[in-house]
């Protein structure tokens, strides 16, 4: 599986490939930084992030795009910002057909460096080491898209059997309810009569 990362955000967008499947050695094919001046007009920040992402599209052809859930924080500018980022990578994927997966903070770490709370030198160490690299990638948006790709490698097969299960279970309820409704119509139990 190959699977694209988003970091978003405005200013540096964190983009990063890595192929693999889980409990196997991982693979980085790509990292880098969409960037955008802090000074220029909103559409403009957003239009280039789009051109960016769609430029990584192009290369290296994922077969789904993790992006960060955008969380609650403290400074609603900053959330708006990272919110729109995060749409543009949406829209970029769903475009080509691309399954998108939304992983929140806590669950990058967590599934990366054990922790739901650790930090971002935490996650860049561990990224360093599943991915054999001689260096923490950089900028730390960098090490965090790659982390959201390797989330979505070793989650996706669990989150799959579970969705699996889920639409199954909806399956057998409506089979169930359906059979009841025929059962106890009151056009079941009378014959034809000529």
């Amino acid at each position: 599986m190959r699977v694209l990362g988003v970091d978003p955000g405005l200013t540096r967008c964190g983009v990063g490939v890595v192929e693999g499947v889980a409990g196997r050695p991982l693979t980085m094919v790509g990292v880098g930084v969409v960037r955008t001046p802090a000074d220029a007009e909103l559409g403009l920040r957003l239009v280039a992030i789009e051109q960016g992402i769609e430029a990584w599209l192009d290369e290296h052809r994922p077969e789904c795009v993790a992006v960060e859930r955008v969380f609650s924080q403290h400074n609603v500018r900053t959330v708006m910002g990272t919110a729109q980022a995060s749409a543009v990578a949406m829209l970029c994927a769903a475009r080509r057909g691309i399954p998108v997966a939304l992983h929140t903070p806590s669950e990058v770490k967590a599934a990366v460096t054990g922790s739901g709370r650790a930090d971002k030198a935490q996650v860049g160490t561990m990224v360093t080491r599943l991915l054999r690299l001689d260096a923490p990638p950089k900028p730390a948006d960098a090490a965090d898209a790659l982390a959201l790709a390797i989330c979505h490698i070793w989650r996706a097969p669990a989150q799959h059997r579970l969705q699996q299960a889920v639409a199954q279970n909806r399956l057998q309820q409506a089979v169930a309810l359906h059979a009841a409704g025929t059962s106890k119509s009151p056009n079941a139990s009378k014959g034809r009569t000529a």
